[in-house]
């Protein structure tokens, strides 16, 4: 196994409390209905573009820019004007440390009074997926037995070189009592670097989570459900686990999909419609459609998120994993060498409600890292990431406002940078794309020292009116996307196909990028453009928009609709395995294609699933992949979906 030691600055967003949005997907409320085109920012569709600019749809240049809409700075009414830029300074007294809302636990406090903190996060957090507050909660290395419940924007982390140093006899959980056993709103929680003993549940540990959650270096001593087992009839919808362990059975359950890699499983039980597994030990062995198991046995390369320590002095530092080619199961198993460390002084630590676009960025050119503690960041300016080994690191789902129509973070066509934990929010003002990697595509090559995006989330609307062409714009070379969910949130405030207008979930320009569970859902056009040569994509995750009024307003060029995923025109070589595409349309429209790509030898799409969701007549989808494959229509009704013959 290839491996390159990849040193990484680090910055870290904290402090005030962030605006949530969050969708039920049973119940969407859609406000705002048009009776035509909406004012949507058309992505260039790559049919109608001259064959230069096929290649990049978004980038500068004569013809490469997205028709107008509400232009970048332009406020929606009712929403307060942009303030000057002049005037970004931080503001009040700056906290100490990690701030309020990074709660620090010690196995010398008595387990009752850990108990008691815990139980009054989870009280605030059960339900507030609409709600400003967020937590990280840090265990130093030790043992406690305590119920570990996790609500919304909830980040359990252990402190100590590997996940055994800090064990939990009880649980660490995520249940779905709030909603009676309906798990498909739980987003926005994760636990990293951590070990359970589950004695709760039957002796199960329950994560019974959807988009937008992880698991990372994390060791089940016993078993793992993916659903709410107390009830009878549960629901989740999609999640996310790497470089974790678990000892006896994983049980999918009611999961509609998921994707597990690099882990240890030991034993996989049950299966609906789309189950990835990369680069893991004890996988299943790959079946389609029935059980619809996609097998990828090496992970090609990969560089693992970082996470902070504390040593036996009490000192923090930032592990950083190093880049690897062709891995199998954990990176932290017996006999692995510990990644290298930066001290935490290489960090600026940020905090909502203090800092600004101004202080960081500042922080950021002088070479700090950034580590953004929980809260809700409104920035008047992008943040700027151009030195290498840079790292930007969100606690407990930092979260940043672009609320002058700017990109939220520019990241420069350089080396090693990580990108990690946070969720974009799309602002009051029309932003061309919330996180943009290169100004450019180039030609330049970042093979073992790439740009990492992990756990990260967007939203466009749901807690107030938010606007963006596109969430992510990838163009720089070998970048890699580990866990990114893309929302145009269909459910909250400010929802309604004319209110929280965004084109695309994601456009990829860059050649050589990798995507290790993608989630791209309800945008207006193609939910996914693939423009780069030699892209890879494990897993796949879609609904597309509920909300379209009528088949005229989601149209282009005589074709029904905006495949999900659209593969560019003049891509040579793409592969892609584990692709989940569903419809759920409130009026009468029907998509023509889930997937369209180039015909031709190096672009290879493997094990795609079509579900029809039910509500309107007369609506569904009529291929799976450029006029082929089955349909899934609401007349005739078509049981269990549509599965590709490969």
């Amino acid at each position: 196994m290839k491996s390159l030691s990849l040193p990484l600055g680090l910055l870290i967003l904290s402090g005030a409390l962030m605006s949530a949005c969050s969708e039920e997907k049973e119940k969407p409320v859609v406000k705002g209905k048009g009776k035509g085109k909406p004012t949507v920012a058309r992505p260039l569709d790559t049919d109608d573009l001259d064959d230069e600019a096929k290649d990049s749809p978004v980038t500068s240049g004569p013809g490469r820019t997205l028709p107008s809409r509400p232009g970048s700075g332009t406020p929606v009414p009712g929403q307060p004007a942009p303030t000057a830029i002049e005037t970004d300074l931080p503001t009040g007294t700056k906290p100490l440390g990690f701030g309020p809302n990074v709660l620090i636990f010690d196995p010398a406090t008595p387990m009752a009074d850990i108990q008691a903190q815990l139980d009054q996060v989870f009280v605030k957090q059960e339900k507030n997926q609409f709600g400003l507050e967020r937590y990280a909660l840090f265990f130093k290395p030790g043992l406690y037995n305590l119920d570990v419940k996790l609500g919304f924007y909830t980040q359990v982390l252990g402190l100590g070189a590997v996940p055994d140093d800090v064990g939990i006899t009880g649980a660490i959980r995520v249940t779905a009592d709030w909603k009676n056993g309906n798990g498909r709103r739980n987003f926005w929680r994760s636990a990293e670097n951590i070990s359970v003993t589950p004695t709760l549940d039957n002796n199960v540990n329950l994560w019974a989570v959807s988009q937008g959650t992880a698991l990372r270096r994390f060791h089940v001593k016993g078993s793992l459900n993916l659903w709410d087992s107390k009830y009878q009839i549960a629901w989740t919808s999609g999640g996310f686990i790497a470089d974790s362990k678990v000892d006896a059975t994983i049980n999918s359950g009611s999961q509609q999909q998921f994707l597990t890699r690099n882990s240890s499983l030991n034993q996989w039980t049950g299966g609906n419609w789309n189950m990835v597994f990369v680069g893991d030990e004890q996988a299943p062995v790959e079946s389609w459609p029935k059980p619809a198991y996609t097998v990828t046995p090496v992970t090609f390369n990969m560089r693992e998120k970082p996470y902070i320590v504390m040593d036996a002095t009490g000192k923090y530092s930032v592990a950083v994993p190093n880049f690897k080619f062709n891995t199998v199961g954990v990176s932290w198993g017996e006999g692995s060498i510990p990644p290298p460390k930066l001290p935490i002084e290489n960090f600026y630590i940020a905090h909502a409600g203090y800092d600004t676009a101004r202080s960081m960025n500042e922080a950021l050119a002088s070479g700090k890292s950034l580590i953004l503690t929980p809260g809700v960041y409104h920035l008047r300016a992008s943040l700027r990431v151009n030195n290498a080994k840079t790292i930007v690191m969100g606690l407990g789902s930092a979260t940043l406002v672009p609320d002058n129509g700017t990109e939220a973070i520019i990241v420069g066509d350089v080396d090693d940078v990580t990108i990690t934990g946070i969720v974009l929010d799309a602002g009051p003002a029309n932003s061309p794309t919330l996180l943009k990697t290169g100004d450019v595509k180039t030609n330049r090559s970042h093979s073992g020292r790439p740009i990492l995006l992990s756990d990260i989330s967007c939203r466009i609307g749901g807690m107030a009116p938010g606007l963006a062409q596109s969430c992510v714009l990838i163009n720089t070379g070998n970048t890699i996307l580990d866990n990114v969910w893309l929302w145009r949130s269909d459910q909250g405030n400010g929802v309604g196909w004319d209110l929280n207008r965004s084109a695309n979930g994601i456009i990829v320009n860059g050649d050589f990028v990798t995507a290790y569970g993608l989630f791209v859902e309800q945008f207006q056009e193609y939910q996914t453009i693939w423009n780069g040569n030699e892209g890879a994509l494990y897993f796949y995750q879609s609904e597309l928009p509920y909300d379209v009024p009528d088949q005229a307003s989601w149209s282009h060029n005589g074709i029904k609709g905006y495949a999900s995923l659209k593969v560019g025109n003049k891509v040579t070589h793409f592969k892609a395995g584990g692709i989940g595409v569903y419809c759920n349309f409130q009026n009468s429209v029907i998509l023509e294609n889930a997937v369209e790509t180039p015909t031709v030898e190096g672009v290879q799409v493997r094990h795609i699933v079509t579900q029809w969701l039910g509500r309107a007549k007369a609506s569904g989808i009529n291929h799976l992949l450029n006029g082929t494959g089955k349909s899934v229509l609401q007349s005739p009704f078509t049981p269990g979906g549509a599965y590709s013959d490969q």
